[in-house]
């Protein structure tokens, strides 16, 4: 005991380790794992501590890392309350936490697990996610199975519709947990995604954000591995991913995504975000990362528009510029490639405004053959294939004097666009565009840090053409819909946030009406189309939202009474022994009652699966059956 409390002492002097004089534990395991150097230091300004934990080789130290873990996982390190009833309800087994009881755990704790993360709206004191159930492989039995959706209805300019039918290139706004959604549409999906964009949360560490952004480290790591190993299947062969991050966890998602999409990484891109940037320790950061991965070699990145771009020359075709046909390869001439030594004739005494000569592929009177230029042995000026010739001849190339006064092929050239960068620093992409678009279109502040839709756009325009599929499941404040709609891509946008239909869906209702903001002008954008909104069919998920919005002991304790009824209870609970011990539940804060009710719920059952859509117990009525029936169908 007294080693418990010198380590406990220790601890409470590091203000990161502490909320409300309450140890953080997840956080000193956090650390613990990751060999943190300045929890070693506090570590060892203790003798009795150093003793303990650390090994002397060759006067240097050795932390046992194992041994530690275990000491702080015992329940005496933290005796509240709150821990004291869960393990008077079962749920541990001999005093080790079942979700923690792993032989083996490789890389970070839980790599191997699904993390069922819930999202809501921050709590100003709340460190760690409310709702955040860690699920081993042997505890998944339903999860990942396809679910239920509910609630449809079609959405056009003239309002809302009932659904009949599901086309295939319908557009979808899905509301629910996004891995399960994700899940549940693969049968659909799978392999004809083009572009996958999304902009999770970042792990910052602090609470301005509308969604949960506060994983601890290795959760964090967990909630994007469970969602982008899918999300990979979801690509097409030829398609691409691009998260969007910042460097709280950029060098670590950087390996994750190595190792999903294995030798397929395309590019980092840096892109300027806020001119005056935020602190973080004493460097004002101005700037966001884009991670761009492909499913396999087979991806195309497509050059972006140059709005500034002004070519010198005009014809009866418009504007061009003028770009010699070259060759530096010293291995090729017309001996060894003759299949790209087609001749070709200039007629010297006919020049037109731009100074460019007529050509022909048959000597005619007047004529004289372009050869190609000698320099240093090298014939530096190419001819293309007959082929290639015959079909790009009467727009594209032309004679073109030198000062030498011979004469040389160059190709109208007439694409205004270029090769995407690196480096992202345009005005137009940063994040104060994007606050201000909303705040135009909502009269109002209505999301923080949304991302402009200038940047979207750069996004799809380099990933897709002109009805490829876009899938955004953090879907947010709806910008990557909005933008996809406005470029004619057909989109499926997920968000599990109660605002979907306030932000989003609203959003998505003005653009279809032709809202003039963003992109719209340069998209030529004066609206159109539809989507499906749809929900996942809620199950023990209903209860969580209960739960949540609980506003005293009495209404959480009536909960408990519906969930032993109705709910679907983790088999690790034991409701009797939970009633048995229910003077001591009520002595627990209100935080503490909801999260202990929230991990009495099985998590294999938040949603409706498919495979039991007929089950008369969950009321489905018969248009929501032949709805799910359609979008599951074999396509």
């Amino acid at each position: 005991m007294e080693l418990l409390e010198e380590l406990r002492s220790i601890f409470k002097k590091d203000k990161s380790l502490v909320v409300d004089d309450k140890l953080l534990k997840n956080r000193i395991v956090e650390l613990a794992l990751k060999l943190d150097k300045d929890l070693i230091k506090i570590l060892l300004i203790n003798e009795k501590i150093k003793k303990h934990f650390f090994t002397e080789v060759d006067k240097i130290l050795i932390f046992d890392k194992e041994k530690f873990m275990k000491f702080i996982d015992n329940k005496e390190f933290l005796p509240d309350s709150y821990t004291a009833f869960k393990n008077k309800i079962g749920l541990t087994s001999e005093k080790r936490y079942l979700a923690k009881n792993k032989d083996v755990v490789l890389s970070w704790p839980y790599k191997d697990c699904i993390l069922e993360g819930g999202q809501e709206k921050t709590d100003e004191k709340r460190k760690e996610i409310f709702h955040n159930e860690i699920l081993g492989p042997d505890e998944i039995d339903r999860l990942l199975e396809p679910k239920v959706f509910t609630n449809f209805k079609r959405i056009d300019a003239k309002g809302e519709h009932k659904v009949t039918e599901i086309k295939l290139n319908d557009n979808l706004i899905i509301k629910g947990n996004n891995l399960l959604v994700l899940h549940s549409v693969k049968k659909r999906f799978a392999g004809r995604v083009k572009l996958i964009y999304i902009d999770p949360p970042y792990n910052t560490g602090n609470d301005e954000f509308k969604y949960n952004d506060n994983f601890n480290h290795s959760t964090w790591l967990t909630f994007m591995k469970n969602r982008l190993e899918i999300a990979r299947e979801l690509l097409s062969d030829d398609g691409v991913i691009f998260v969007q991050c910042d460097d709280n966890e950029q060098a670590y998602l950087k390996v994750l995504m190595d190792e999903i999409f294995r030798e397929n990484f395309i590019s980092t891109i840096v892109t300027l975000t806020n001119r005056g940037g935020r602190d973080y320790g004493g460097i004002a950061r101005t700037h966001d990362y884009i991670l761009v991965y492909a499913k396999t070699d087979r991806y195309t990145i497509y050059n972006i528009e140059d709005k500034n771009k002004v070519l010198p020359h005009k014809d009866e075709y418009g504007e061009f510029d003028l770009r010699e046909l070259r060759n530096r390869n010293i291995r090729f001439n017309d001996r060894n490639r003759p299949n790209l030594f087609y001749p070709f004739y200039v007629n010297p005494k006919k020049i037109d405004e731009n100074g460019l000569y007529e050509i022909s592929l048959v000597k005619k009177s007047g004529f004289v053959e372009i050869l190609p230029k000698i320099s240093q042995g090298i014939q530096t000026v190419w001819r293309w294939g007959k082929k290639k010739v015959e079909r790009e001849l009467n727009v594209n190339i032309e004679g073109k004097r030198m000062r030498n006064g011979g004469f040389q092929i160059v190709e109208k050239y007439r694409d205004k666009t270029k090769m995407a960068r690196s480096v992202w620093y345009e005005k137009e992409i940063r994040n104060e565009n994007g606050t201000l678009q909303l705040k135009r279109l909502f009269k109002g502040k209505v999301f923080d840090y949304p991302k402009a839709e200038e940047l979207i756009k750069k996004v799809i325009e380099m990933a897709t053409k002109e009805g490829d599929i876009v899938l955004d499941f953090q879907l947010g404040s709806g910008t990557t819909a909005a933008v996809a709609l406005k470029m004619r891509r057909q989109f499926i946008g997920v968000e599990q946030m109660n605002y979907v239909e306030n932000v989003p869906i609203t959003r998505l209702k003005k653009v279809i009406k032709g809202e003039q903001g963003g992109i719209s002008k340069d998209a030529d954008w004066r609206g159109t189309g539809d989507f499906v909104y749809c929900e996942l069919k809620e199950l023990n998920e209903e209860f969580v939202q209960k739960i949540k919005k609980a506003k005293d002991a009495k209404a959480l304790l009536k909960i408990w009474e519906e969930m032993k009824q109705h709910a679907f209870l983790s088999y690790r609970i034991d409701p009797k022994l939970f009633d048995e011990n229910i003077e001591e539940f009520k002595k627990l804060s209100p935080e503490e009652k909801k999260k202990i009710l929230i991990k009495c719920l099985d998590a294999n059952n938040l949603y409706v699966n498919f495979s039991e859509i007929e089950d008369k117990q969950y009321k489905i009525s018969k248009e929501d059956v032949e709805l799910n029936k359609k979008f599951y169908r074999r396509l």
